[in-house]
């Protein structure tokens, strides 16, 4: 859940500051204010990041910013959607590799996402879950973009979930559902447990125990 690439994002006109020159440049300039909120917004969350700061590590000027966001909230919007798309990515990477079973694929994106963390020395989390905690001094705008980013990641993990059933039925579609969601929540708690541990052995807990469950309900092992 660590971001350093994105895909490029759409070019959205605003009408304040000095636009670039071309349309590309106005491209990359805004794909690099997303990119740098992403990494501001999952070290420090939303309250602590400055825009500043931000326009700093994008190295924009101020007065340019307008040009792409109309202000602090706008720009929070365009970063829960550009790390939504990245992290979208990620997940069908790994969830849609059918080389694998099912189970498996979810345990590549688990190992991937402790690589990840560790990586940055447990200073970056899910920005989705760190916005999480902030609802009470996030704008009302936010509320709805993070429950369908939750909403789109429980989808993928449910597909796989089903997949690991021999003949998927109504009835498998609608516990992998509710597995979904039971795994997004316990991750999320996991992330942050890891981050306040500083070792990646909440994520294996909650991991090992989740697909046991799942290995059991899909009589797996047997």
């Amino acid at each position: 859940m660590n971001p350093t690439t994105l895909p490029p994002a759409p070019h959205k006109v605003r009408g304040r500051g000095r636009p670039p020159k071309d349309i590309s440049e106005q491209q990359d300039i805004r794909h690099q204010l997303i990119q740098a909120g992403i990494i501001a917004l999952t070290e420090k969350g939303f309250g602590a990041s400055g825009l500043d700061d931000i326009l700093r590590g994008a190295g924009v000027a101020k007065g340019s910013f307008y040009h792409y966001f109309e202000n602090k909230e706008d720009f929070g919007i365009a970063v829960i959607r550009g790390y939504a798309c990245y992290f979208d990515a990620k997940l069908a990477r790994w969830l849609d590799d059918d080389t694998y079973p099912p189970v498996q694929r979810l345990r590549h994106f688990v190992e991937d996402a402790k690589t990840g963390i560790i990586r940055f020395d447990y200073t970056r989390g899910c920005l989705i879950g760190n916005l999480g905690q902030e609802l009470a001094i996030l704008p009302t705008s936010f509320h709805q973009e993070l429950r369908a980013v939750l909403a789109g990641w429980e989808c993928r993990v449910a597909t796989c979930l089903t997949a690991a059933f021999d003949t998927p039925s109504p009835a498998c579609g609608h516990i992998c559902q509710r597995w979904a969601e039971f795994f997004w929540i316990g991750w999320e708690g996991a992330i942050l447990r890891a981050h306040l541990e500083r070792s990646v052995r909440p994520m294996s807990l909650f991991s090992e125990i989740f697909l046991e469950m799942v290995e059991a309900g899909c009589d797996l092992k047997g």
